[in-house]
């Protein structure tokens, strides 16, 4: 992912809006921002410049003594969520500085990360797309089973990262070039076109793309 400015938000939902076409255009609800900047890490001290915001204010009675001896030097309160972002550029960077909706504008275009919905244990039809078994003749109770999964004597064992049956969902996800639609920075809320990864209240990360030099 590009190196870029970004901002925390949650997903509040999904709706659908009208253009002045008539078209619907459906659209994903966040409530983005504002994140203070709570640490600057610049390249030589830190090896690489990003910064560290923070989002989900909460009282400072539920932070542990590390986190929040940690917050208490940018003096902008006490955030339940602390995420990286790594920049080209730190100008402009200052820690207490909020960052706000008003980075982004409508028309343009936003890559999206979040955490895919959590499925659980699943099989490898749903997981992976498998075919099954035939239905009929001679088959009994494998219809959807996986199949051998087993090889021949050289190298004589399963290789790494075969599809099998295991825990769906519940990764980092990516969506690139996600048009923002409408800006509300009185609002703290962003909408964009198309749905987004994770569940409803679940946290994603927006950033702005690269610019093409």
């Amino acid at each position: 992912m590009s190196n870029t400015l970004g901002i925390l938000g949650r997903k509040i939902g999904m709706s659908r809006i009208f253009g002045n076409d008539g078209t619907v255009v459906p659209v994903t609800i966040i409530q983005a921002g504002p994140c203070p900047v709570l640490q600057i890490k610049e390249v030589g001290s830190d090896g690489y410049a990003a910064v560290q915001v923070g989002y989900g204010e909460m009282a400072a009675r539920k932070v542990n003594k590390p986190l929040k001896g940690h917050q208490d030097k940018a003096g902008c309160g006490y955030f339940r969520h602390l995420r990286e972002i790594r920049l080209d550029s730190l100008d402009g960077m200052v820690t207490g500085k909020p960052i706000t909706l008003e980075i982004f504008n409508v028309g343009e275009k936003v890559n999206i990360t979040g955490t895919s919905k959590g499925k659980g244990f699943a099989g490898v039809m749903k997981r992976w797309g498998f075919a099954g078994s035939p239905a009929s003749h001679g088959h009994e109770k494998v219809h959807r089973n996986a199949g051998a999964i087993g090889h021949n004597t050289k190298p004589g064992r399963v290789i790494k990262g075969k599809k099998m049956a295991g825990h769906l969902g519940a990764k980092r996800t990516s969506c690139k070039n996600i048009e923002v639609i409408a800006v509300r920075p009185e609002d703290n809320v962003l909408l964009v076109r198309g749905q987004v990864p994770g569940p409803k209240n679940g946290l994603v990360v927006v950033r702005k793309l690269k610019a093409l030099k």
